[in-house]
């Protein structure tokens, strides 16, 4: 493949989305997704589920969200099981994440989140939300995440999901981790994620408005269909 032929390619797989913005969310998104949610942590304080699953814009209704569960070998997100119980309740698809901290040992992070989290039908995969290396170099954080994904999947029996951003997974996973669904962050840019694999989720936005939530919240997309989603939930 010539330089040109390269670039071509490249401006063609990154083109520039198609976004509409909607004044009740506060920001614009990305067009030809049927599926949107949000994902919140302790950031969100107290929110109203009952007011997120009735909020409609046009064809844009919330419904799923991931939800921050624990973090490192032994925190817990304070909101967590109000908000893990509240989603249920309100009929919005839920999937719990861990923020892994790359300093602190695998094992023990899995077993963090697998002490806090019950996983049931028709909930979404597990995720692992790694984003810095905290002074770990990459062979051993890789090490070790793939520790905390390993326990992970041998115990709910389902493939867990990765969280990052574009340039996190290029520069320290790569395709060691390609076999994985993605859920990549990428914003303030008019693009698809600038990444040479595929993506299950698209964290399109952080500056995120909706009912029955004060602060701001991030958004997301499923890259599929509704079938494609059912078949991504646990059964």
């Amino acid at each position: 493949m010539t330089a040109a032929t390269w670039m071509i390619w490249q401006w063609t797989r990154y083109r520039k989305a198609k976004f509409t913005r909607y004044p009740e969310f506060g920001i614009a998104i990305p067009e030809n997704y049927s599926i949107h949610g949000i994902d919140v942590s302790k950031y969100q304080s107290i929110v109203a589920w009952e007011e997120v699953k009735a909020m409609q814009v046009k064809e844009i209704r919330l419904g799923f969200a991931f939800i921050k569960a624990t973090e490192g070998i032994a925190n817990t997100d304070p909101n967590f099981k109000r908000n893990w119980k509240k989603a249920k309740e309100n009929e919005i698809i839920r999937g719990a994440y861990h923020f892994f901290i790359g300093s602190k040992d695998g094992r023990m992070q899995a077993e963090n989140f697998i002490d806090k989290v019950e996983l049931e039908p028709g909930d979404m995969p597990p995720v692992l939300d790694v984003e810095q290396l905290n002074g770990n170099s990459a062979i051993e954080f890789k090490k070790e995440i793939k520790e905390w994904l390993d326990i992970v999947e041998n115990h709910y029996g389902v493939k867990p999901i990765i969280y990052t951003n574009v340039d996190f997974y290029k520069r320290n996973l790569g395709s060691e981790f390609d076999s994985y669904s993605l859920w990549v962050a990428h914003y303030y840019q008019m693009q698809q994620p600038r990444i040479n694999r595929g993506w299950s989720f698209w964290q399109h936005s952080d500056e995120g408005r909706v009912n029955g939530i004060i602060n701001k919240v991030d958004f997301n997309v499923f890259n599929g269909d509704s079938a494609e989603f059912r078949n991504l939930l646990i059964e």
